[in-house]
């Protein structure tokens, strides 16, 4: 999984633009720049809650196009003192996507896109200094650092068991005779099948694991979340993930999806996206581990985080300002958002209107616990 998605020659993510109508897929930045802005109001309410400090890392894990960064950096550009405190540090293993973001940023010397850049460039878009690096152990410690990963966990590479006659098995890649891939299973537990699954399986109640025939497990999440929890405890701050997932194990979800459609996942690889669904209980259950000096909030749904943070509000005001045009194509956009069968503010969408990230993707907070309890988590 992750050789399809960053090899340095032919993964998914690092020869071109895989996001928007064109690409693969979309994302909730793509859909409406109401995404952006609400992750900005939360991050500005953190950075208050941390004591308003006067310098802070702000880092975006996996930032596709730059989009999410650009519409949270307009929608605060009004707080001086925020705006003011802001180096930010994108995360991005692909030279074709930080030229992309270096462009949706409005950056002012594209010769500093490389990775490993302390100095960074200059947005335009606010004035604050941009940081290219390949990892998030690359970004400088020792300032206090809010993280954002959205869609970033779901593309971690996962281990996938399968009970068996023999117990439990890991699910792996093998080479057929006719030189295609195949899925067998492995004949005898692996060293993943006794690391990772029972460290995964520690976490849960017999009642959860005996219903299960399959189990997804994904050690890149746990690790990240290890020095994220560590980060935070030592500089102060707070991380967001937005992701789709579950709150507890999860069972058989790997999948691949090539110009928006779902494909064999095996077929053609480097050629589709492959993502799964994020085990939230297991990244709560890795912070903790990690620090006893950070708290873990959440999760809960996308909308009911949006919500929260005023996007009724926001799409309200909007629509006082545009023609009917970009009204229909507010009102789609925040469907796609929030839509999860509540009651709307006004008449819902039509059939053709996809609908349905508001429930599947799910917000957690993690952060310093001196801090408090983040909004909109209370």
């Amino acid at each position: 999984m992750e050789e399809v998605l960053t090899n340095p020659k032919a993964g998914f993510y690092i020869n071109r633009d895989v996001f928007g109508a064109g690409g693969d897929f979309i994302t909730s930045p793509e859909v409406s720049q109401m995404f952006g802005e609400m992750v900005g109001v939360w991050t500005m309410c953190l950075w208050e809650q941390m004591g308003q400090p006067e310098k802070v890392n702000l880092v975006e894990l996996g930032p596709g196009r730059g989009t999410l960064m650009a519409d949270l950096l307009r929608g605060t550009s009004k707080f001086e003192k925020f705006k003011k405190s802001l180096h930010i540090h994108m995360v991005e293993c692909s030279p074709t996507l930080q030229k992309l973001q270096y462009s949706t940023l409005r950056c002012a010397d594209e010769h500093n896109t490389g990775n490993n850049n302390d100095e960074g460039t200059i947005s335009m878009l606010t004035g604050a200094t941009v940081s290219w690096h390949a990892t998030l152990e690359q970004v400088p410690s020792g300032t206090p650092t809010i993280i954002i990963g959205h869609e970033f966990y779901d593309a971690l590479p996962v281990h996938q068991f399968q009970k068996a006659s023999l117990g439990w098995c890991e699910k792996m890649v093998d080479v057929a005779d006719d030189s295609s891939f195949r899925f067998v299973l492995s004949p005898q537990p692996t060293p993943a099948t006794l690391l990772y699954l029972r460290k995964r399986c520690k976490w849960a109640s017999q009642e959860e694991i005996a219903k299960l025939d399959h189990i997804e497990v994904c050690p890149k999440a746990m690790e990240l979340t290890h020095s994220i929890a560590k980060r935070i405890t030592s500089d102060g701050g707070g991380a967001l993930i937005i992701d789709y997932g579950l709150n507890g194990i999860v069972s058989d979800s790997l999948q691949a999806i090539r110009k928006h459609k779902f494909v064999d996942i095996l077929d053609n690889p480097g050629s589709a996206d492959l993502s799964a669904y994020v085990d939230f209980a297991s990244i709560k259950h890795s912070a903790e581990e990690a620090s006893e000096n950070v708290t873990v909030h959440g999760p809960i749904t996308q909308s009911q985080f949006l919500g929260s943070l005023g996007i009724n509000f926001r799409v309200e005001a909007l629509l006082q300002n545009c023609t009917d045009e970009q009204a229909e194509l507010l009102k789609t956009g925040y469907w796609r958002l929030v839509g999860d069968g509540e009651a709307p503010f006004w008449e819902g969408p039509d059939e053709e209107t996809p609908i349905g990230m508001g429930t599947r993707y799910l917000a957690m907070a993690i952060v310093n616990k001196n801090h408090g309890v983040p909004i909109p988590f209370q």
